[in-house]
């Protein structure tokens, strides 16, 4: 190999392991949805909890999935740990980690963890809410970062 062609590879591989932002997409607002999203943009994250049995619940529906019971929406603290996670390596130019989080209220959510080196995420780690811009004027999505110690 030239000196030429190994400069030119050294510089390719640099380009390639260089981090970028990342462009999310923006959510589709459906139905009673638009509640999450409006309050997602003024920076307050939404869970619901059921009026009867008094359980909170993520993905945020109209009918509690553990009793069928009606829900109301509530403001919930934005904390929370993780409780597994998985690194992806391949889908993008730079690793991301996708992983369930266990909110303070009670629910898993399934999310990505953010803003952190992929290799420093551990189960069991505090993490923060923080929303991320999508592409457009859509609303932020609900990420999470790890709690500085």
């Amino acid at each position: 190999m030239s000196s030429q062609q190994s400069e030119g590879a050294v510089q390719q591989a640099t380009a390639s392991t260089e981090q970028s932002p990342i462009q999310y997409l923006a959510p589709r607002i459906l139905g009673d949805q638009a509640v999450f999203w409006e309050a997602a943009k003024a920076g307050r994250f939404l869970i619901k909890r059921c009026k009867a049995c008094g359980k909170a619940h993520w993905f945020p529906r109209a009918l509690c999935p553990f009793c069928m019971g009606e829900t109301d929406w509530e403001e919930a603290s934005g904390m929370g740990e993780i409780y597994t996670y998985s690194i992806t390596r391949k889908a993008r130019p730079q690793p991301f980690v996708i992983a369930y989080v266990t909110l303070d209220e009670g629910p898993k959510m399934m999310t990505n963890i953010v803003d952190c080196d992929p290799a420093s995420v551990r189960i069991g780690q505090r993490v923060r809410l923080v929303f991320k811009a999508t592409e457009g004027d859509g609303p932020p999505v609900p990420m999470f970062r790890p709690v500085e110690v």
